[in-house]
C-alpha cells in the first residue's frame, strides 16, 4: 500500500498528515477550523483516500498559516507515497456541480508545480472561513506533490457551494491521477522520469 505521514513543526503550526492512497473515502481532521475539516472531508471521501489531518495553528492571527501548512504536508504525502510514480494513470480530470455551482479540476503529477485558479467568490467568505485561501492551500500542495492544477469554478452564487465543488473536484481528480492502471509498467513519461 501506499501510505506517508508527514509531520511539520513552526513558530506559527504544528502538523501531522496521514495519508493511504488505496483508501475507502474515511478521514479524521481537528485543523481548529470547521470549514476547512469539512473540505478536506471531501478530498477524502471522493478521492477514495484515507486521509488524517491534525493541525495546532496561530488561529487568533488568521487562518492563513494553518491552511498553507496544511497544504505543504498534504503535498509532500502524496510525493511521499507515490515515489517513482510508477503504473499511475498520472492524470486526472474532474467537473462537479453543487447546486449552482460548478467546479472543474485537472491535474498532471508531472513534477512540473503549477497553479492556475479562477474562482469569481474568491473575494467572499463561507462563514468565517475566506475563500482566498482556497488558492493558498491548492498553492501548497501544487508546490509540495509536484502537480500542474487547474480549478476553475463557474457561475457560484453561493461561497459555501463554490468551496464544496472544488474540493470534491479536487478529490475525484486525484482520484483518476493516482490509481494505479495495469496497462502503464513503468513511469507514465516518455522521458522515463516525473520530477
Amino acid at each position: 500500500m501506499r501510505i506517508a505521514e508527514i509531520s511539520r513543526k513552526t513558530s506559527e503550526t504544528d502538523v501531522y498528515v496521514k495519508l493511504v492512497v488505496e483508501g475507502t473515502g474515511t478521514g479524521k481532521f481537528a485543523t481548529g477550523i470547521g470549514f476547512f475539516d469539512h473540505m478536506l472531508g471531501h478530498v477524502a471521501k471522493h478521492g477514495l483516500l484515507d486521509l488524517e489531518v491534525t493541525a495546532k495553528g496561530d488561529l487568533h492571527v488568521d487562518h492563513h498559516h494553518t491552511v498553507e501548512d496544511v497544504g505543504l504536508c498534504v503535498g509532500a504525502a502524496f510525493r511521499e507515497a507515490l515515489g517513482e510514480k510508477k503504473g499511475i494513470r498520472r492524470y486526472g480530470s474532474a467537473s462537479v456541480p453543487m447546486d449552482e455551482a460548478l467546479a472543474h479540476a485537472t491535474l498532471d503529477f508531472s513534477g512540473r508545480p503549477l497553479l492556475v485558479y479562477s474562482n469569481p467568490l474568491t473575494d467572499r467568505a463561507a462563514g468565517e472561513f475566506s475563500l482566498d485561501l482556497i488558492s493558498v492551500f491548492l498553492q501548497a500542495v501544487v508546490e509540495r506533490a509536484g502537480l500542474t492544477l487547474h480549478v476553475g469554478v463557474h457561475n457560484a452564487q453561493n461561497p459555501h457551494h463554490a468551496a464544496e465543488a472544488v474540493f470534491k473536484a479536487l478529490g475525484k481528480a486525484l482520484r483518476d491521477a493516482v490509481e494505479l492502471d495495469p496497462r502503464v509498467k513503468d513511469v507514465p513519461s516518455t522521458k522515463g522520469i516525473l520530477d
